[in-house]
């Protein structure tokens, strides 16, 4: 979750620069004219760029090239999300050079700030989907309703929809004084805290059940995909998000770029694990196809294997 600049901040970075601009500092980019958050902001596009790569990758696949079942309908979401959100932050980026979307900040913030949030949402389902089919194997296969990984989707969808929604009434149109303006930021800082209170338990108790099970035999791809990112999020995305819930307070613990890079991170680093979960050692060079259509399935064919309940009834054939 990246973090919401307010109307006065928006100003404080204008001004600075503007007078960047004037003194041949900050704006005037010549050789040795560039600041720390000025390369910063040129590595964030950078690894915006790689990471829209990488997820229209997985788009492509996962919506033409592979048949889909309950899992990867989660995975072709989450990498819309992330798409979406390294988009917006190489253009924020690019804005910070230019100022080419000065009249669409509000559009440009909007679409950030919910594609991030569902990303988190998505995650957060994943987590908590893969746990539940680990602790009750027999209830999840026989109760589970057949489409209800779009059904969550497009929930979460709807849901970070609304909740920015809010936001943009609370803060940008209401404007009624400092009690509007709190409320507004409140229910994202509630949201969040609620995503990473659940995804914290539910990976944890995952974590527990494939460290028993490695202790029998190899666990499967797709926990270890799960937990990767999860662990990923803990460490480039949850910085972001406690950023956001300080600043309600007014006192923010580290510089007005970082959150957009380690967001930028977060959401790159997730087709680089499904590709390289996907990889076998005997096997050098192998489509991109193969690699995650083996990660999605590599659950379900592992359960006929070894024949154990908890395997074979976490991934069903269709959505």
């Amino acid at each position: 979750m990246a973090v919401t600049p307010t109307p006065g901040q928006r100003e404080y970075v204008c001004e600075k620069r503007t007078e960047g601009r004037a003194s041949g500092g900050l704006g005037s980019y010549g050789p040795g004219n560039f600041y720390l958050e000025d390369w910063m902001r040129i590595l964030t596009m950078l690894i915006a760029l790689v990471g829209l790569v990488g997820n229209s990758e997985v788009l492509w696949l996962l919506g033409f090239r592979i048949q889909r079942n309950p899992f990867s309908v989660y995975i072709l979401n989450l990498a819309a999300a992330d798409a979406l959100f390294l988009c917006c932050a190489f253009l924020r980026s690019l804005d910070h050079f230019a100022s080419f979307f000065y009249f669409s900040y509000m559009a440009l913030c909007f679409v950030t700030y919910t594609s991030s949030s569902v990303g988190l949402s998505l995650l957060t389902a994943i987590s908590t989907e893969r746990c539940l089919s680990v602790l009750f194997p027999i209830w999840y296969r026989c109760h589970r309703p057949k489409h209800t990984s779009a059904a969550v989707c497009a929930g979460l969808w709807t849901i970070g929809v609304l909740i920015w929604l809010l936001v943009v009434f609370f803060v940008y149109v209401r404007e009624h004084g400092h009690d509007s303006c709190y409320l507004g930021y409140v229910i994202p800082v509630v949201w969040f805290s609620l995503l990473t209170c659940v995804l914290f338990v539910s990976s944890l108790t995952l974590l527990l059940r494939v460290q028993c099970s490695s202790q029998r035999r190899q666990p499967p791809r797709l926990y270890l995909l799960v937990l990767l990112n999860v662990l990923v999020f803990q460490l480039c995305g949850l910085a972001p998000g406690m950023e956001i819930a300080t600043g309600l307070f007014g006192t923010y613990f580290m510089p007005f770029w970082m959150p957009w890079l380690l967001g930028c991170v977060n959401s790159s680093a997730n087709p680089f694990i499904y590709f390289f979960l996907g990889r076998q050692r005997n096997k050098r060079r192998e489509p991109l196809r193969v690699l995650l259509q083996r990660v999605l399935a590599d659950d379900q064919e592992m359960g006929r294997k070894s024949g154990d309940i908890p395997h074979t009834s976490t991934l069903e054939t269709s959505s």
